[in-house]
Parts: structure tokens; C-alpha cells; sequence
């Protein structure tokens, strides 16, 4: 008996009627994003600004949408210009981004901004070009050469993945299965419209073509869906079964001055976090333990356990015990005190956060002026 998630034989006609059905769904139904230059505003002459689109993608990467509007438009009222983000200070390009994760972007971020400035503020116009750029892998290459400069390139990311791999049912688990996927959005990209087709796609994925209870009596493409006629769009696209994460642990400690200013550090560049912010912590890795105890802390004062939280990695869990102290104010070396009113804003990540939200309930969330 033949599997019931047997694939189907390639339909034999072009890509041709896919992206008109698609493009076709995508001027009316596409997501409005800060980023996006739409097909209306396309029709009248407007471009994508390759900045724009470049600092978006990068900003994609790893991150929700939802999650990347207000980081990006923080960005873009700083820095508006490629040659402006070049300019600026590393420090402050760290502090915007802190929250977004995956420090390392923001790190090729700044270094692509000054290469590009380098280059006249001029990014290049084609695949290759831009895969010489710092931090800009084939997936961002083809995205900017496709929106920003309609090169008929493929776009594959996580979305489009799921949709080619139920729209032509590969049973070839991830990621053995990339390189058939790739070679087909190759062939059903269209020569006119790349980007929007790229976008469109992208959008059908997030909407209707989702992980879970896909809505596929809306989907333009649902006549031409192999899964869809086996009956079972879900499995795909097929993925092993995943290892499970690591469990780290260790120690952080919030020292508090009389003026409420806490204790910070910076990580080294290179590396997990590099070059954030941070709370002395003890010396804990992707591959092991650190102490977990107050004896483990940097310097003496009167540490007193408030808690303990837990933060997911990409590759492991950590679970951090937390430690408060009061402390006279002296500065060990390599560190520095950050003010309750700047706190907010330095380049803390998530779980350093968290940390020291254990410690002093509110103290990261707070907006507070400074006094005239």
C-alpha cells in the first residue's frame, strides 16, 4: 500500500498561474508593515529604500513581526540613513537593540552600516554583491536583492519553507530539505514582481498557511496544494524530532547603591550577549554550570537570595539564582553604575532583565525624566 504522505508527481504546468493567483491575492490582502513599500504605493512610482529593507530583514531574523515594529521605527527615527547608523555610537546601537536578541546582529549591523557608508551609502544591487556584506547571509542577500532592487531572486524563509513544502508535498525532513525547496521557489519565482512575490509569500505563510489549523479554503493557491488534496497539509513541512535543550545554571547579583544606581559590567565583544550589558554573574556557559551560591559573588556585602529565574536560549535553558545587596558604592573594576533613570535604557539583555527584575520589581520598566 503506497503511504498515505506519499508525494504527488510535480504538476507539470509553470509557476507562471501560481504567482499571478498569489500576486493577484497579495494586492488585496497584503500586510501593511512600517518597512513596506506596497503595490498601491509601487504603482505610483514609489521604491523600496534598500536601507529600509535591509534593516528589516536583519531585524527578522529569529524575531516576530510584531516584536520588530517598534524596534525598527526607534531605529529609523535615530539613524533614517545607512551613513547616519555608521556614524553612530556602538554603545547607543547596542542600547537600541537591546531586547531584540541575537546580539551579534546588531554587531553586523553597525558593521555593514560602516561598510556600506564606505561605499557611498550605496548598497549593492544583486545577490552576490551583498553577500559580501557583513552579517548578510543568501537568505537577506536574496530578500534585499528581491524587494529592494527587483532581482528575480529566491527568497526562502521560514514561512515560505512551510508553503512550498505543502504546496509540492516534500516528505524530505528539514533541513535535508532546504535544497529542494530552494529549487523550487527558483522555479516559481517570476521574472516580474520578485519582491512582491517574496512578500506575498512570506505573507501567506504568517495568515493563512500556518503551523497549526492552516486556513486553506482561503488560500489562493488551494487548487494547486498537493497536500491539501492528500488531505493532510499539516505534516509538512517534516521535521525531526528535537534534542532536548540543556539545562545551565548559575548565579547573578544585583548590587544596589544608597542612590538606587546597580552595578553593571560589559561582556566581552565576542561570544554569547557580547558587548551588552550585564549584572555580575558567575561563570556560566552554553556548556556548563557556574556556582549557584552567594559565596560565588565577585566581591563581599550582604547577599540575600530574592528569587531565581529561567531564560531560553537558542541552544539551552539557563536558571539563574539572584542575589541582592546594599553596598557603600565603591566600583570594582570593569564595572560601572547605572542611575534608576538609565537603567531603562542601557543594553541589557532579556535575561539580565529579568535578573534584575527578581531583585527590584519594576526597576527596567520605569521611564523616569531627569530633573530640569
Amino acid at each position: 500500500m503506497a503511504s498515505q504522505h506519499q508525494p504527488r508527481k510535480p504538476d507539470p504546468e509553470t509557476g507562471d498561474a501560481i504567482a499571478a493567483l498569489l500576486l493577484a491575492w497579495y494586492d488585496r490582502h497584503h500586510r501593511e508593515l512600517p518597512w513596506r513599500v506596497a503595490p498601491r504605493e509601487l504603482a505610483r512610482g514609489a521604491r523600496p529604500d534598500p536601507y529600509r529593507v535591509w534593516l528589516s530583514e536583519v531585524m527578522l531574523q529569529q524575531t516576530g513581526v510584531e516584536t520588530v515594529k517598534p524596534y525598527f521605527s526607534a531605529f529609523v527615527e535615530k539613524w533614517p540613513t545607512v551613513e547616519a547608523l555608521a556614524a553612530a555610537d556602538t554603545e547607543a546601537v547596542m542600547k537600541a537593540w537591546a531586547g531584540l536578541g541575537y546580539y551579534s546582529r546588531a554587531r553586523n549591523l553597525k558593521a555593514c552600516a560602516e561598510k556600506v557608508a564606505a561605499l557611498g551609502g550605496r548598497f549593492p544591487d544583486t545577490e552576490a554583491g551583498l553577500r559580501e556584506l557583513p552579517g548578510i547571509g543568501p537568505y537577506t542577500a536574496a530578500a534585499i536583492a528581491a524587494i529592494a532592487f527587483n532581482r528575480p531572486a529566491a527568497v526562502v524563509d521560514g514561512n515560505i519553507e512551510r508553503v512550498v513544502s505543502r504546496l509540492h508535498s516534500i516528505a524530505t525532513p528539514l533541513p535535508q530539505a532546504k535544497a529542494e525547496i530552494r529549487e523550487r521557489m527558483e522555479q516559481l519565482t517570476p521574472a516580474s514582481r520578485p519582491g512582491d512575490f517574496a512578500q506575498a509569500m512570506m505573507d501567506l505563510g504568517a495568515t493563512l498557511c500556518t503551523p497549526r489549523k492552516p486556513r486553506c479554503m482561503l488560500c489562493p493557491l488551494v487548487e494547486k496544494c498537493s497536500a491539501v488534496i492528500a488531505g493532510d497539509p499539516e505534516f509538512y513541512p517534516v521535521r525531526p524530532a528535537k534534542a532536548e535543550k540543556p539545562l545551565r545554571r548559575g548565579a547573578a547579583f544585583v548590587a544596589v547603591r544608597a542612590d538606587g544606581a546597580i552595578l553593571l559590567r560589559k561582556r566581552p565583544d565576542k561570544g554569547l550577549l557580547g558587548g551588552m550589558s550585564e549584572v555580575p554573574t558567575t561563570n556560566w556557559t552554553a556548556r556548563s554550570d557556574g556556582e549557584a551560591t552567594a559565596s560565588a559573588a565577585p566581591f563581599l556585602a550582604d547577599w540575600r537570595r530574592v528569587g531565581s529565574i529561567g531564560h531560553v536560549f537558542t541552544h539551552f535553558s539557563l536558571e539563574l539564582e539572584v542575589f541582592r545587596a546594599k553596598t557603600g558604592g565603591d566600583t570594582p573594576a570593569g564595572h560601572f553604575w547605572s542611575l534608576p533613570i538609565d537603567i531603562s535604557g542601557e543594553a541589557l539583555p532579556t535575561v539580565m532583565k529579568k535578573a534584575i527584575e527578581a531583585a527590584i520589581p519594576g526597576a527596567t520598566r520605569k521611564t523616569l525624566k531627569r530633573p530640569a
